[in-house]
């Protein structure tokens, strides 16, 4: 008789770390919405114009989270892609000031992360290394280097069709709501990038295998997956994914950059905490961080607007990451 006392509030837990996201990104929506429109200076939080520049925002956060999603629900952590991005921002630069085609830009900077995070993922599954040991070594690898290409300073190129990914495609005729509402062609990179990622995690056996491997690694080995294959391969698709944020970062900055994307990593985990993974392993989607992503880009436009100090921005963001870790630890004592 007492069974179904027990199973609502674990039931309710659930719902609530489901749909917590998107509750939350409506209630800051409304609420910023509310607090810029009073004042003697209101400003219209909902406009096409400000929702569009969340949007790019949002973007190059979002497809680095995509990578790190994987890497939190099989169980590791990536502390790197900071310095991932700007190592990729300074080969694609080089590449561009070299004149080498955009193309070849493109590539060259998600093989530079792809390099990295093979790097990484081939330390951990080989000699069983802690991955947050690995990949802080890594931060400082990754930034010297970048560093180092560029001559500690920043990288120009020619004008191209890559440093506009981050614009707005113009839109012919009259202004419309139509283009207004018209976004940067990264904004719809990173959403290609989601939809390919949500796929690739829960229709594919390489997916799978990274969800058993972060639920019960020995268990997922005595049932055939190959984890330390499956670990390099992890890393390293998650390094092109920091390496497509970079080349982003890239054409937002119109230069390769060694010092951009400090401290970007408490942004893309926070994403991936706040959009329902566990650091634990085994649970995580693709859809939850980007609600996720979207969520930090809302805070910091909104307290931009209100005039918060970047400050009072972080330390907001930090609490909301301790409450987000929280929450899933009290859901894994309940489940437990």
């Amino acid at each position: 008789m007492s069974t179904p006392a027990i199973a609502l509030p674990n039931r309710a837990l659930r719902l609530l770390s489901k749909l917590g996201p998107f509750i939350a990104l409506i209630a800051l929506l409304v609420i910023f919405r509310i607090a810029l429109g009073l004042g003697d200076s209101p400003s219209d939080f909902w406009s096409a114009t400000n929702l569009r520049i969340i949007l790019v925002q949002t973007s190059i956060v979002a497809i680095a989270a995509c990578g790190m999603t994987m890497i939190i629900v099989s169980g590791g952590i990536d502390l790197s892609v900071g310095s991932v991005i700007a190592l990729s921002s300074v080969v694609a630069g080089l590449t561009l000031h070299h004149g080498g085609d955009p193309l070849l830009a493109i590539a060259a900077a998600i093989a530079a992360g792809m390099v990295a995070g093979a790097l990484n993922g081939s330390l951990i599954a080989a000699f069983g290394l802690a991955p947050f040991i690995v990949t802080l070594g890594m931060m400082g690898v990754a930034r010297g280097a970048a560093k180092l290409f560029a001559d500690s300073s920043t990288v120009s190129f020619p004008t191209n069709w890559l440093g506009k990914l981050m614009q707005p495609i113009p839109f012919p005729g009259d202004p419309t709501i139509i283009k207004a509402l018209v976004v940067a062609p990264g904004v719809w990179l990173a959403a290609l990038t989601a939809v390919g990622m949500a796929l690739l995690m829960h229709k594919s056996v390489f997916g799978r295998s990274a969800y058993a491997i972060g639920s019960n690694e020995a268990a997922a080995r005595l049932c055939g997956v190959r984890v330390r294959t499956n670990k390099i391969a992890i890393y390293a698709l998650a390094g092109a994914l920091f390496g497509l944020a970079g080349l982003l970062m890239t054409s937002q900055q119109g230069q390769g950059n060694p010092t951009i994307a400090l401290g970007m990593e408490l942004d893309v985990i926070a994403a991936v905490v706040i959009g329902g993974a566990s650091l634990s392993g085994g649970t995580g989607t693709v859809l939850g961080t980007i609600i996720g992503a979207l969520i930090m880009s809302v805070l910091r436009s909104g307290t931009d607007q209100l005039g918060w100090p970047t400050a009072w921005q972080e330390i907001l963001i930090g609490a909301i990451i301790v409450l987000a870790v929280g929450i899933d630890r009290l859901r894994n004592h309940r489940a437990g």
